[in-house]
């Protein structure tokens, strides 16, 4: 039978996980990088671009791996823990970047790329967020509560506008970088621009 993994799709499968984990573990000490990752850009291009679709799981893999590590963090330092909804609630956004990709993919343009990585920036956004307003008790159930929760936040953590600010950054500019390296690969590959093209 054929290998799940090739030993090159292994390799970049795992150093994607644990680095993509590890950048957004990161956010917990560094408050001003609080949603500065790579996660969704690698699943909104991962689906762009690879071919090879057990690559698509590797955005899921890290983005459950790190949730182990700050939930604990959160419970210990500040009392404040996720639930099982919130992950599910996060997961869910991952599939729609995941399925924006998709998309993208049957008709690429720089165009396309652009807006598939800002509507995974604000679909995530809007979602989290207003799951938070509606199951945590701290926020009001009003118009002004729903407000506080997508620019506020908890008094504990760094204003909702600024995850949103560092997601937004982190989306569009993981993406680019993710783009200009599959262009420069191919290239040096002597293939023309990947955007009609993919790999992995």
């Amino acid at each position: 039978p054929a290998p799940l993994f090739t030993n090159r799709s292994m390799a970049l499968a795992l150093f994607l996980i644990l680095g993509s984990a590890a950048w957004r573990v990161a956010g917990v000490y560094v408050p001003e990088m609080s949603n500065f990752a790579p996660l969704m850009a690698l699943t909104f291009c991962g689906a762009v671009y690879f071919r090879d679709r057990r690559l698509w799981l590797v955005p899921f893999a890290a983005l459950l791996l790190s949730d182990l590590y700050i939930d604990w963090h959160y419970a210990t330092h500040l009392g404040y823990t996720w639930g099982a909804g919130d992950a599910v609630i996060r997961l869910a956004c991952f599939a729609a970047g995941l399925g924006l990709g998709r998309l993208v993919a049957a008709r690429r343009s720089w165009l396309n790329l652009f807006s598939g990585a800002l509507g995974g920036s604000l679909l995530f956004y809007l979602v989290t967020n207003t799951s938070v307003w509606a199951g945590d008790p701290f926020y009001a159930k009003t118009a002004a509560g729903w407000w506080q929760a997508m620019t506020i936040g908890h008094p504990e953590f760094q204003p909702t506008l600024v995850f949103f600010r560092n997601t937004l950054l982190s989306d569009l500019g993981f993406a680019a970088a993710f783009v200009a390296v599959m262009e420069w690969s191919g290239r040096r590959a002597g293939q023309p621009g990947l955007l009609g093209r993919t790999t992995a």
